[in-house]
């Protein structure tokens, strides 16, 4: 009994082991890795071999230019690829975590894509400028800030349509920051049906509960949304990957006095110099000693 022929597909929601592929023709299957092990992510290329009507096997996956990891108390696991932008979707009210957005710029850099931060919720002008004031150290580390409303789509879709032209990106943002408005206004509809069962629930708020790839209207990009969570999985970082993920360390580190400088407590190390001074933010230098201390207890097991 010969096999069905394989095809290409693109893998465009995943809840645990199971896939949704898109194929060419635009048609969608329900789709299992072949084997225990799930080593596919929303965003990768995949080649299925049809089964039935609408299901298929996951065969294998395409190369993948990169690949990001999300991560909890318990394990770290994949969850996009072959992203292009991160949107760190932030709010003027409530507050945002620095802990969150700083591990999402390690690991973006490290995985060769470029951040951008949406500074939402904008005309709540109250608040606004407290809010500017935490954003503007972000803007010191070179990236680009966007501000709007999320309620306004003309405004959002002047803004990042542009950007998002032949590109696949990452929406990110805690719970209360505005990322699923945002998502509505340049995708229309797209959260609907959990929009009118968190309605009925008296909920007040949709609750995303797996990872989605979404075209935008004019075919001209993608957009992954996911579940929120607090940390990005970085345990797959060396130490050197680690340091290479703050770009303000970058310009200093011939400057060290050892090679193998660890910019923890050596003499004569230009990174510490550098935060006594204050042109590197304490803030920035204690989550890097926070991530070299992960990395390590992780090695001793």
């Amino acid at each position: 009994m010969g096999h069905n022929p394989l095809h290409e597909g693109l893998v465009v929601a995943a809840h645990g082991r199971h896939y949704t592929v898109e194929m060419p023709d635009g048609s969608l299957r329900k789709c299992f890795p072949r084997g225990k092990k799930a080593g596919t992510a929303v965003g990768d290329r995949v080649v299925i071999e049809p089964q039935g009507a609408d299901e298929g096997v996951i065969v294998r996956q395409l190369e993948r230019r990169n690949l990001l990891y999300r991560s909890d108390e318990m394990r770290t696991k994949l969850f996009a690829a072959n992203v292009d932008l991160l949107l760190i979707v932030v709010a003027v009210e409530p507050a945002f975590s620095d802990e969150l957005i700083g591990r999402a710029l390690v690991a973006t850099r490290c995985a060769g894509i470029k951040p951008l931060v949406i500074l939402n919720k904008v005309d709540l002008l109250a608040q606004l400028p407290a809010a500017q004031a935490r954003i503007e150290k972000l803007r010191g580390l070179g990236l680009e800030v966007i501000e709007l409303s999320a309620l306004d789509t003309e405004q959002v879709n002047a803004k990042l349509l542009p950007l998002l032209k032949g590109r696949t990106a990452l929406l990110l943002g805690q719970s209360g920051m505005g990322k699923s408005t945002l998502l509505n206004a340049l995708v229309p509809k797209a959260l609907a049906p959990t929009q009118e069962h968190s309605v009925a629930l008296d909920a007040g708020k949709h609750t995303t509960t797996s990872t989605r790839l979404y075209h935008l209207p004019d075919g001209s990009g993608d957009l992954i949304d996911s579940p929120g969570f607090q940390n990005f999985g970085l345990s797959h970082l060396s130490a050197g990957n680690i340091e290479r993920g703050f770009p303000e360390f970058e310009a200093l580190l011939g400057e060290c006095r050892f090679y193998n400088c660890t910019h923890l407590h050596e003499p004569g190390c230009g990174i510490l110099a550098a935060v006594e001074k204050g042109t590197i933010a304490r803030e920035r230098h204690d989550l890097y000693k926070r991530l070299l201390a992960e990395h390590e207890d992780q090695n001793r097991y």
